[in-house]
């Protein structure tokens, strides 16, 4: 993959709320799962674990719960043929011990870039993704037998998009956000 090819993926990677009806294969999901799974983590401690929802029935359940009537902004997930919940389980000794010294959530962080190369991946099989912070933990939990000692850290909505548009991206510009040998 070129440099060029590389920011184009980061180009058309957004987050898609319209689905089409197509199934997603499932060697589509494991290179994303392979993508994830080969993510850097501190001190290697790799605190994830992904349940992919295929199973419509599932899968319904699951999106009811990703939205309330005060909070319907995720509503879109009914239309998505697979969720992904992400779980956030213990690390290793190390990771622990550097997070309690350093106060910050390693694993939050690890998490947060296993989840990106999922979606990368996703991206670069033609799928549309888009991750949710916004979802009751506890109806999920409960339904799908996670254990009350694991927290799900986020929900990803995965299929093809019912468009192919690439909306614009609104970010800063990027003297807002980089500063050279110091703040």
């Amino acid at each position: 993959m070129t440099n060029a090819e590389l920011l184009n993926l980061f180009e058309k990677r957004q987050s898609v709320r319209h689905y089409s009806a197509q199934p997603v294969e499932k060697e589509k999901l494991m290179r994303c799962m392979e993508a994830a799974r080969l993510a850097p983590s501190a001190s290697n401690g790799q605190p994830w674990k992904y349940i992919i929802i295929d199973d419509p029935k599932i899968k319904e359940e699951v999106a009811k719960n990703t939205h309330s009537d005060l909070v319907s902004f995720n509503k879109f997930a009914h239309s998505a043929p697979v969720l992904v919940i992400v779980v956030r389980e213990r690390t290793n000794f190390m990771s622990n011990v550097g997070q309690a010294l350093k106060n910050k959530e390693y694993p939050l962080i690890d998490i947060g870039i296993s989840t990106i190369q999922f979606c990368l991946q996703a991206t670069a099989e033609g799928l549309g993704t888009c991750i949710m912070g916004w979802f009751s933990e506890r109806k999920i939990k409960r339904f799908l037998n996670i254990p009350r000692s694991k927290s799900i850290e986020l929900v990803i909505s995965v299929g093809y998009p019912a468009s192919d548009e690439i909306r614009k991206k609104n970010r800063k510009d990027i003297d807002q956000i980089l500063s050279f040998n110091g703040y």
